[in-house]
């Protein structure tokens, strides 16, 4: 029997507005997977409501009984955690290992985000008027807009939920269209653990529908949106337009430069993992590997002998690295960027062919700026290796992109590593480790085309709360003659 999915509006399943609901395909085959409500502008104002009229009364609620939601919830993720990676694996094509690291950073997010709840505080500060008590408050923002991708849907809905919810905001989620089940059933859970009716909302349907009446409405305060760099501009266009916080984690390019001093079993097991973890569908895959002349032969020997053996098996094998492509929209993207390369002279170092809907590990040489490949993000598992004369040119080319995500270095020369982390035009930077790394508290984010402010729960609460400042005139000691 198909699962079918109601949006989620008020603490009960809602049907839809127009009635309509559409499927969702298990990418591995393109086999039916479940239906999903279609939600149209009128589904988004009820989801919408609901949480303003929540927010009235959450808004209020003690720190301490946010705490214990957040850890409630935590504990029931770890409880079902095995049905939720079966949603990963079927809905999206998550092989088995990246599922159940995407489980156990979302139980961690969400304690890390019970931590946040205790500290929103104010602080006092010295008047210039004598006699008057000078202080500041954080208060919460109201309703909060989530849009989640399909690539990490349980992550990012721990990280766009979970903050608002420790900071006394409500939210009302919109997911990507390939992959609605995880946020209603993570919805679900979150009403399981105390959080009231209407605190979280879950609406599902296409975002050039409805995306723009979410993120216009006026009871909406603040956007986080992870998406593409496109539409991230857009919906930055439209909260600057209407005065609304947003926070957009967007694409990447990110680069791995390896030096000729570095480990080569070191490098070479980086940029597998940093390109090939869930078959290259993440912002921060090392889309870009520059590699210091003296030892690019025997790099990209390496690196090709360890990308053709990844396997392409069973996603719930553990050895399985490389699942199926999300969609036919991507895959046709996917072949697009390995052909152009190709036709404009690229070499195919190894991988370029399919089985069924997945693509193999594929590595290109070569490049020129003439390929859609150079600057464009493929967000597939295609990678492209580049030969640089030393640690300058390296740099430069690490730097020529309008992304400024993620990026990494493998080297033993501490000197090199340091510059290299204060030059590169990135929001993170690895020492000799892959571009592809998240934990809950860190700033999360990029520059340029790769975003604008930062998630994690450190920096949350800036984002999600607001400064009041606040003064009392105390009576003065000979008020009463």
């Amino acid at each position: 029997m198909t699962i079918k999915h109601e949006l989620w509006i008020n603490g009960e399943h809602t049907a839809p507005d127009s009635g309509k609901y559409f499927d969702v395909l298990n990418p591995l085959d393109d086999s039916l997977y479940c239906t999903a409500a279609e939600a149209n502008a009128n589904d988004v104002n009820r989801a919408v409501e609901a949480a303003h009229a929540c927010f009235q009364r959450y808004g209020k609620t003690l720190a301490k009984d946010r705490e214990k939601m957040l850890c409630k919830a935590a504990d029931l993720l770890e409880r079902d955690q095995a049905h939720f990676i079966d949603i990963l694996i079927d809905e999206i094509g998550s092989p088995i290992n990246k599922a159940n690291f995407e489980i156990q950073y979302a139980i961690g997010h969400l304690r890390a985000a019970a931590g946040v709840a205790r500290r929103v505080t104010g602080q006092t500060m010295p008047s210039d008027t004598p006699g008057r008590l000078s202080m500041s408050v954080r208060k919460p923002l109201g309703v909060i807009a989530a849009i989640t991708p399909f690539n990490v849907p349980l992550i990012k809905a721990a990280k766009l939920v979970a903050s608002p919810l420790a900071t006394g905001n409500t939210v009302v989620l919109l997911s990507s269209e390939e992959a609605p089940s995880l946020s209603y059933r993570f919805a679900q859970l979150l009403h399981e653990a105390g959080f009231p009716s209407g605190s979280v909302n879950v609406v599902s349907g296409f975002g050039v529908d409805i995306g723009d009446t979410l993120n216009t409405h006026p009871l909406v305060k603040t956007v986080m949106f992870t998406g593409s760099s496109r539409v991230g501009k857009h919906i930055g266009e439209l909260c600057g337009r209407h005065m609304k916080h947003a926070v957009l984690e967007l694409g990447g390019k990110s680069p791995l430069v390896i030096l000729a001093d570095a480990d080569l079993e070191l490098a070479v097991r980086t940029a597998v993992f940093g390109m090939f973890l869930y078959q290259g569908q993440a912002c921060m895959a090392s889309s870009r590997i520059i590699v210091e002349e003296a030892i690019y032969d025997k790099f990209l020997a390496a690196y090709k002998a360890a990308a053709s053996q990844l396997s392409l098996g069973d996603l719930r094998e553990m050895s399985t690295i490389l699942g199926p492509i999300i969609s036919q929209r991507q895959r046709d993207r996917v072949r697009r960027h390995i052909d152009n390369a190709v036709e404009h002279g690229a070499t195919i170092e190894t991988g370029g062919n399919w089985q069924g809907h997945r693509c193999e590990p594929t590595i290109l040489s070569g490049i020129t700026q003439a390929m859609e490949v150079c600057y464009e993000e493929t967000f597939g598992p295609v990678t492209s290796v580049y030969s640089v004369k030393d640690y300058a040119a390296a740099l430069e080319m690490a730097n020529d992109t309008p992304y400024g995500l993620s990026a990494a270095i493998c080297t033993n020369d501490l000197n090199k590593a340091l510059d290299f982390t204060d030059q590169v035009n990135a929001g993170m930077v690895h020492v000799n480790a892959p571009t592809l790394h998240d934990e809950p508290h860190v700033p999360f984010g990029g520059t340029g085309d790769s975003g604008f402010g930062r998630e994690g729960v450190e920096v949350d609460v800036d984002a999600l709360t607001e400064w009041k400042w606040i003064t009392i005139q105390l009576p003065t000691a000979d008020a009463g003659h």
